[in-house]
C-alpha cells in the first residue's frame, strides 16, 4: 500500500482519537459530511446510486487506471461523513492503489463497532463500489 494512503488513514485515526466519546465522533462525521461539495443534479441519477445502502448515496468515479477521482454525497448526514472519509482515502489514487488498500481506519477508529448493521452494510457497499470502479479501470487499461 502507498505510504500516502497509510498516512491518510493514520491522520483519520488520530483525528477521531481527539474525541472522548461517540456522540462527539458522530458530530465530527456529520461536520465532515456537510463540507462535501454538492453533486450536480445530473449526477444524482440511478446509474450513480450505490446499491446496498439504506440511505441514498450517489457516487461518480472519473479517470483511468492511473488516477481515479471520486465525487459522492448521501442524503444522510452521517453517511455523508463516511463518504468524506472514503474520499480522503481513495479519491485521486491509482486503480491499483485503491485495490491494494483496505480501509483500516474503520477499525482503527472503532467505526465497525459503533455503526448500525444497515450503516455497516452501506459502508461495505460504498467500498465495494469504489473497488469495482478500480477493477474496471484496470481491465480497460
Amino acid at each position: 500500500m502507498d505510504d500516502r494512503m497509510n498516512n491518510v488513514q493514520r491522520e483519520i485515526a488520530e483525528e477521531f482519537g481527539l474525541f472522548g466519546d461517540w456522540s462527539e465522533r458522530y458530530q465530527y462525521l456529520i461536520d465532515l459530511g456537510r463540507k462535501l461539495p454538492p453533486l450536480a443534479p445530473e449526477d444524482m441519477i440511478d446509474a450513480n446510486k450505490v446499491s446496498g445502502c439504506q440511505s441514498q448515496v450517489w457516487m461518480v468515479v472519473e479517470g483511468d487506471a492511473r488516477r481515479l477521482d471520486i465525487r459522492a454525497i448521501s442524503d444522510s448526514a452521517i453517511v455523508s461523513g463516511l463518504v468524506a472519509l472514503l474520499l480522503r482515502v481513495y479519491s485521486g489514487r491509482s486503480a491499483q492503489e485503491i485495490l491494494d488498500t483496505d480501509p483500516q481506519f474503520i477499525d482503527a477508529i472503532g467505526l465497525g463497532r459503533h455503526l448500525s448493521p444497515t450503516r455497516s452494510n452501506g459502508l461495505a457497499a460504498m467500498i465495494a463500489t469504489i473497488k469495482a470502479h478500480a477493477r474496471r479501470a484496470l481491465d480497460r487499461h
